[in-house]
């Protein structure tokens, strides 16, 4: 309940030194700062699936392609 109050005299000192409409721009880019680190550890979860995938599949195709040769001969 204390963090509630600190939050809301912060707030309220924050209108009262730059006013209304600079508060909500300073709430807005932080509400996008936090939407946009979350956006990236999604790309990173993303990208250490797709680079375990794509290992999987270069062995694979190496298999293939040695197959291929052989068959071909």
């Amino acid at each position: 309940m204390t963090l509630f109050y600190l939050l809301m005299l912060t707030i309220v000192a924050l209108v009262v030194y730059a006013g209304y409409n600079e508060t909500m721009r300073l709430i807005k880019f932080m509400d996008l700062q936090i939407r946009y680190s979350i956006i990236r550890v999604q790309m990173k979860w993303m990208e250490q699936k797709l680079r375990r995938r794509l290992l999987k599949d270069t062995a694979n195709y190496q298999s293939f392609l040695r197959e291929y040769k052989k068959n071909d001969r």
